[in-house]
């Protein structure tokens, strides 16, 4: 099921979501530009690799930000950032955009350690910003359960219906955790689930309380 819009309008315009999805666009274009021993050279520099950072966290520690700007491919930052597009507006705009901007971030390296506590001993290197999206989703889904989903399936010929965002968000989450049970290749999805675990955590929590709306502000 792919997501292809919500129903929520927010009040004032998503700025760093349409920041990131620029600067994502941009080191991916970097990317392709590359040469493939450079491309593979930025990927082994600035990805996170678990047992790299377990032997020295604090030498490799940058990697769990830098790695999220990273993609495999076009398939990869295509799917992360229409996602992002979907749900972070809103999100930044209950957050704030400075608050949105610390918790995105965040979310991203909590989403890697998470993936570094499950697989541990891993020398590849991980890239993406699906954990920190995956935190937006956390957020959406407590401050926007019943927010309508418009939803598209592929069964022969494409079909679109609504869904609310606590179902479809939900059935995303058990995606995620069964196929980190039953091994997830090359995708990262205890990173997902660590991404979505601070996400709904931190709003439920109240850490990050959504601000006031701007037309309370001084």
């Amino acid at each position: 099921m792919f997501p292809l819009a919500d129903v929520n309008r927010p009040l004032r315009p998503p700025v760093v979501v349409k920041v990131l999805v620029v600067v994502n666009a941009l080191v991916f274009l970097v990317e392709l530009l590359a040469s493939p021993a450079a491309r593979e050279a930025m990927i082994y520099t600035y990805g996170f690799v678990p047992r790299l950072f377990w032997a020295d966290p604090l030498g490799e520690g940058y990697r769990l930000v830098t790695s999220q700007f990273l993609h495999g491919g076009f398939a990869h930052v295509l799917g992360n950032l229409w996602f992002l597009w979907v749900f972070g507006d809103n999100v930044e705009d209950r957050l704030g955009r400075g608050r949105f901007l610390l918790f995105y971030l965040l979310g991203g390296v909590l989403a890697a350690l998470a993936q570094g506590v499950f697989d541990a001993g891993s020398r590849a290197p991980m890239i993406g910003a699906s954990g920190a999206i995956s935190a937006v989703l956390g957020a959406y889904w407590v401050m926007f359960p019943r927010a309508q989903i418009l939803t598209m399936v592929w069964l022969v010929l494409p079909f679109t219906f609504y869904l609310s965002a606590g179902f479809y968000l939900g059935y995303w989450a058990l995606l995620q955790f069964v196929s980190a049970l039953f091994g997830g290749g090359n995708v990262a999805f205890w990173a997902h689930l660590g991404g979505f675990a601070w996400g709904w955590a931190a709003l439920r929590s109240g850490l990050f309380a959504p601000a006031a709306p701007p037309w309370r502000r001084g």
